[in-house]
């Protein structure tokens, strides 16, 4: 079983290229399109990854039609796989490794993003009430991530991942209570190109909804419940996300913003967003 890493520092849940052997770009299918400019199945190393591990047309991914590449994030489970689970070994050394590094990297990063909403649970203070249930399935999380690499890239997550959506449900509804209104009720809603703009969203619950080149231009989503919300090409300039729940890094570089959209404190503006 692999070393525990802490995650009281989030640190520990953002992307490391460096510490990883460029798995991503390796494991997952890209279908052309207008994410990609190419297509490739998965497990095959995309052709544009250098033999040090980093892609090396990083720098220019948005302008050759590679927008899908900006927005993806491991939530650092590419490095703790690399560095804990298998021991430094990768892929191109090992080649017999890649199928299984690949396998687990898909559970890996599902697990990190859970662990990744639930310290933002464990730090709302409105979600006091079930933050001993939090703590512990933080542990049964972490206790999972520290499996060995036989058993983690076959594990079946649909049941954690289950009982911890559930569980952080719960933490929001605690959060938004104050706010909650009936009308704002949107999870799993189809809203493609839905038209916000301006609209008060405090307490709203989109978890889950397709919110595909929303205008959501100067909205207040202060404790919105974003979680697992597709904000690909969303209009977010001046919006307020400043306090919405469990959104990630991965849903604010896929919608497009400037420089006074408000983001929670953890996530930081994309380059490719307007100034202003």
């Amino acid at each position: 079983m692999g070393d525990v890493i802490p995650v009281t520092d989030r640190a520990t849940l953002r992307a490391d290229c460096l510490r990883c052997a460029g798995l991503c770009c390796v494991a997952y299918k890209l279908p052309e399109g207008p994410d990609f400019s190419f297509s490739k199945p998965a497990g095959t190393p995309c052709g544009h990854l250098g033999p040090d591990h980093l892609c090396t047309v990083h720098e220019t991914l948005r302008e050759d039609g590679n927008p899908g590449c900006t927005v993806y994030d491991c939530f650092g489970a590419g490095q703790r796989l690399v560095q804990v689970t298998f021991r430094g070994r990768d892929w191109t050394e090992s080649p017999e490794l890649a199928e299984q590094m690949c396998s687990a990297l898909v559970v890996m990063r599902d697990l990190h993003e859970l662990l990744w909403c639930l310290t933002e649970a464990l730090a709302l203070p409105g979600a006091a009430a079930v933050h001993a249930e939090l703590a512990g399935a933080c542990t049964e999380t972490e206790r999972l991530a520290g499996l060995d690499a036989d058993t983690i890239a076959g594990y079946d997550l649909r049941e954690h991942w289950s009982d911890v959506d559930a569980l952080l449900l719960r933490a929001s509804e605690l959060v938004r209570a104050e706010v909650r209104r009936d009308d704002r009720e949107f999870r799993r809603a189809l809203l493609t190109g839905r038209d916000f703009a301006g609209a008060d969203l405090r307490g709203a619950n989109f978890r889950g909804a397709v919110l595909t080149g929303a205008d959501l231009r100067g909205a207040d989503l202060r404790l919105a419940d974003l979680i697992g919300a597709e904000l690909r090409w969303a209009k977010l300039h001046g919006a307020n996300l400043s306090t919405s729940l469990f959104v990630n890094q991965n849903q604010i570089n896929a919608a497009r913003g400037d420089g006074a959209t408000l983001l929670p404190s953890p996530l930081t503006r994309p380059s490719h967003w307007t100034a202003s």
